[in-house]
């Protein structure tokens, strides 16, 4: 039995709107929520946390459906972007905020032990306005995790900090997540959260979820083009025309591209390449050892601070490739000039 169950989750706000959303977790499991602007992850959570009645569905954690008790009833913490820290009390005072009905005596132990595993425990006497945003939202971590709540809810944490502080939070929190076995529920639009943190995952369109799984499998296999193109993959529509020798031969508008996937000749099916898992020469490469090869005209070049984007046409067929400062330091590349894409075969998916 699963240890939450969400099913037939639906409520409409106007602008905003559930429809019938479904998916379930394990204790201890970490989700992120991703999807654009205006899709619902937010009012998921605040669903589920009791913020806002659904019209229809059912939330089961741990066993009972907790869609008609208060918020406080729940058991649920909730972490947003802006900390919501209260300015008058310090630190320490936040932290132990939802330890009012703890005996005075266990308090400090447990405030001094969260605080501790945060870095966090030679501030418990600074007020919040004196701290920087990754102290702040380490406090406000820190004040959700110290009742040991049954689900902790997470709205965006990170994406006000810098790059350099969202790395050393990102790790605190994995130790501090995986030391207390909580089950958490992250939205996030930083795919590194994504690889970083979760286990599992949702993307979530228009109210509702295109697709829910292990994070490796939505990044690899995506269902369809939007997930594809949120998460950063190439996508296309494919006919089988052989197999031979537990290799797939796929018919991709003008060009042929093999796979290990196993297909039916004839069938059509999709096919998914991330675009880490392709290689860029200048020349063709020796020693291809059954890889595919493209001969690609470059479209597009952008920086994305660790990685570049590169876009390049295969024919009439866009593709999608990250490459590495090293990489492109070697190849220079700009529009127009020719470069060959190679793609190992147990990097083309095959999705039915």
């Amino acid at each position: 039995m699963s240890y939450l169950s969400i099913k037939d989750l639906s409520i409409n706000l106007g602008e905003f709107s559930l429809k019938s959303l479904d998916f379930e977790l394990d204790q201890g499991d970490y989700a992120v929520i991703i999807g654009p602007t205006g899709s619902g992850k937010s009012i998921l959570l605040e669903c589920i946390i009791g913020f806002f009645q659904p019209e229809k569905g059912s939330i089961v954690l741990d066993g009972r459906n907790i869609v008609n008790d208060l918020p406080e009833k729940r058991g649920i913490g909730i972490v947003y972007q802006d900390y919501a820290l209260l300015p008058h009390l310090t630190i320490f005072q936040n932290i132990a905020y939802g330890l009012r009905k703890v005996e005075k005596n266990i308090i400090k132990g447990k405030v001094e032990e969260i605080a501790a595993s945060l870095k966090i425990d030679h501030l418990l006497n600074r007020k919040p306005d004196t701290l920087s945003g990754g102290e702040q939202q380490r406090a406000a971590l820190a004040r959700s995790l110290v009742v040991n709540p049954r689900l902790l809810l997470m709205d965006e944490p990170l994406s006000a900090l810098d790059p350099g502080t969202r790395t050393e939070i990102r790790q605190l929190l994995c130790d501090v997540i995986d030391k207390k076995c909580t089950t958490v529920i992250h939205v996030t639009h930083d795919m590194k959260d994504s690889w970083v943190l979760a286990d599992k995952a949702a993307i979530m369109h228009k109210g509702e979820i295109i697709q829910f799984g292990a994070v490796r499998n939505l990044f690899e296999r995506p269902v369809n083009k939007f997930v594809a193109n949120f998460v950063g993959a190439s996508f296309w529509e494919a006919r089988v025309d052989s197999t031979i020798n537990s290799v797939t031969n796929l018919k991709v508008d003008d060009f042929h591209i093999l796979s290990k996937d196993t297909a039916i000749k004839g069938e059509f099916v999709k096919v998914a390449v991330r675009p880490e898992e392709i290689l860029l020469y200048n020349s063709p490469p020796d020693n291809l050892n059954g890889d595919n090869l493209f001969k690609t005209k470059v479209e597009k070049i952008k920086c994305e601070g660790d990685v570049w984007a590169v876009s390049v046409k295969v024919g009439n067929t866009a593709l999608n490739i990250n490459s590495t400062r090293n990489m492109m330091a070697e190849l220079y590349p700009k529009p127009g000039d020719t470069l060959y894409a190679r793609i190992n075969t147990d990097n083309v998916r095959i999705i039915q």
